[in-house]
């Protein structure tokens, strides 16, 4: 058995100003059909959000940020936690364990941001022994400034996050190859 888990798609990331440009426009369509995919076939969804305990931040709780953005109404999740910094495996629950405990030796990880908790989440996962898909076209990231100076962009980040994991940590692939594989 397979569960999906869904990192931090909270509608905090579509405050202008907060994040700046982003990648991949078609990421919330992904993230629905993997969730439509998943609760047809009555396999195991995990919304994770992020608490965040920055003051400013719209990720903050109590915040409208905070809230799971439109594609995620109607989820019936098996699970539901929050966290506090980039692992879903270092949160309020021990995932770790609720995985191991239903037998869950696999996961599909979709979600905000591709590069900081979907990309940590799969390296730790990978880590634990768990058989991780990155669904990489069901992510999206931000531009960043580098160190010295210049701006990585979104893509940028999203194509070398997509290196870091395959064959690593991860499988790499497209939602349209995941729900085919779905049968």
């Amino acid at each position: 058995m397979t569960a999906l888990i869904l990192i931090d798609v909270q509608r905090g990331f579509d405050e202008p100003g907060s994040w700046g440009p982003r990648n991949n426009p078609g990421a919330e369509a992904n993230i629905k059909a993997l969730l439509d995919a998943w609760q047809e076939r009555r396999l195991p969804v995990v919304l994770v959000h992020h608490d965040s305990a920055k003051p400013d931040s719209p990720l903050r709780p109590g915040q409208p940020g905070h809230d799971f953005k439109s594609e995620l109404d109607g989820a019936r999740p098996d699970l539901v936690f929050g966290k506090k910094v980039n692992s879903a495996f270092i949160g309020d629950v021990d995932l770790d364990a609720w995985l191991k405990t239903r037998g869950i030796r696999s996961f599909v990880l979709a979600g905000i941001q591709t590069n900081f908790c979907c990309e940590t989440t799969a390296r730790m996962g990978g880590n634990l022994g768990y058989d991780v898909t990155f669904a990489l076209d069901a992510t999206y990231t931000f531009d960043l400034p580098g160190i010295d100076g210049d701006v990585v962009t979104a893509d940028e980040l999203y194509r070398v996050t997509a290196a870091n994991l395959a064959n690593q940590f991860a499988t790499v692939r497209s939602t349209k190859d995941i729900l085919a594989g779905m049968g």
